[in-house]
């Protein structure tokens, strides 16, 4: 789901009754006031199929309900949706700050929280923004990207474990091999558990390894059937050895289907990028590759209303500072609350056009050069790329080097002095 972007919400004024809904993981409690701020129900229903009944049988006696809650997603936000009514989420610190509006004494109850949330909407929500349903094709990727990135998440912590487990007992396993994320560093450990069994192994199979998994290199061929040859020299004790291998083979075992799902995450992302209309705007994006176009396209989603300026998805994005003034203060600090996986993926995509984009790369070293740190430099450089990505958004336009450096001429951009001079 995705909030419709309104300088004014023309709309707000139809509604006659004001509904806040204080979600829980098994029950909600629902305030509901009139025009005048009356309560006219308050009840709670359980998070089931019965429970949501009855809540589209009290909400339909009225002929206009909007409905606020403290969340722009997941499975209470999705029931809302196709209850008929109009759906307003609420930031958390906005929803804080409105129950210190009617409770400053401090008072924190489930009724407290959803008549606070109704009672800023029936005053406030005229500045507020609804929900709309989003393009279905655009909330599979999303949830699939997420997802992905949730699962590359727990295989570097199980990379971690293994590495940890491997320090114990195993260090020639952790000096033959640099990168433990590849797949073929999982099958070692299946193959040679421990270092006796490594170093008893005869040379031809350490080669035939080796082959099979195309490590054979004329420049670390011979150093690694060296550290095999003398695995057993120095490693852990023999109780260590037999718990740890243990430990080190259930990982290799869980990692190595992780790897499968993930293949099949990949290959369903990839699917579902090419029949979205817009995959060649995103494709088309210096340093993007083949996960993180798909995972900026879920993220913008195809409501171009949704970000009517580059500053509001900036803004959502996290790169946009927060200002702080008061009197002769003038402060910019970083934007915590904004969406964490969209700047998470624009962090990574900064990073990744540097090395690919010229004028990216002296951007971000103008920046490091100010003395600001690599993270940043990224974010400013992130600002810069999604004012660009809006406007090709917006247009449905690829990306044109020619083009950009041709607007780069004709706005006088300082970008320019940066660029490096061709020989």
């Amino acid at each position: 789901m995705r909030r419709k972007v309104k300088h004014m919400n023309t709309s707000f004024a139809q509604h006659t009754h004001y509904v806040g809904l204080d979600w829980a993981k098994d029950h909600h409690e629902v305030v509901l006031l009139d025009r005048a701020g009356t309560i006219v129900a308050n009840f709670v229903f359980h998070h089931d199929a019965v429970g949501w009944t009855e809540f589209r049988k009290q909400v339909q006696r009225y002929p206009s309900v909007g409905v606020t809650v403290e969340t722009s997603q997941g499975a209470t936000v999705a029931e809302l949706v196709t209850s008929g009514v109009t759906v307003y989420p609420v930031h958390p610190q906005a929803a804080k700050a409105y129950r210190k509006r009617q409770a400053p004494s401090g008072t924190k109850t489930d009724f407290v929280d959803a008549w606070s949330l109704a009672d800023a909407l029936r005053l406030d929500g005229h500045q507020w923004r609804a929900l709309s349903a989003q393009d279905p094709l655009v909330a599979e990727l999303r949830l699939l990207c997420r997802d992905e990135v949730e699962l590359i998440t727990q295989r570097t912590a199980l990379v971690n474990q293994l590495q940890a487990a491997l320090y114990e007992y195993y260090p020639a396993a952790l000096e033959a091999f640099d990168d433990w994320t590849q797949p073929f560093t999982w099958a070692f450990v299946q193959a040679f558990p421990t270092p006796q069994e490594l170093g008893t192994a005869t040379p031809h199979r350490r080669r035939v390894f080796l082959h099979t998994h195309k490590l054979w290199r004329p420049d670390t061929a011979a150093r690694r059937l060296e550290i095999f040859a003398r695995a057993d020299q120095f490693c852990g004790a023999a109780a260590v050895t037999r718990a740890k291998s243990l430990l080190a083979l259930s990982l290799a075992a869980v990692l190595t289907t992780l790897e499968t799902r993930l293949t099949t995450y990949r290959a369903e992302i990839e699917k579902r990028f090419a029949e979205h209309p817009d995959h060649d705007v995103f494709g088309s994006l210096p340093g993007v590759g083949g996960k993180l176009a798909p995972r900026l396209l879920s993220e913008l989603g195809s409501d171009r209303g949704q970000y009517p300026a580059a500053g509001n998805l900036q803004c959502v994005a996290g790169t946009a500072p927060v200002s702080f003034a008061s009197g002769q203060i003038r402060r910019a600090k970083i934007r915590w609350h904004c969406d964490r996986h969209f700047r998470h993926t624009v962090h990574l995509w900064a990073d990744c056009s540097r090395k690919v984009c010229a004028w990216a790369q002296a951007y971000y070293q103008a920046h490091r050069t100010k003395g600001q740190s690599h993270a940043c430099a990224l974010r400013c450089l992130a600002q810069r790329w999604l004012k660009i990505l809006w406007r090709m958004w917006q247009d449905r336009q690829p990306y044109d080097e020619n083009r950009h450096a041709l607007n780069q001429q004709k706005h006088g951009s300082w970008v320019l002095q940066l660029k490096p001079k061709k020989a």
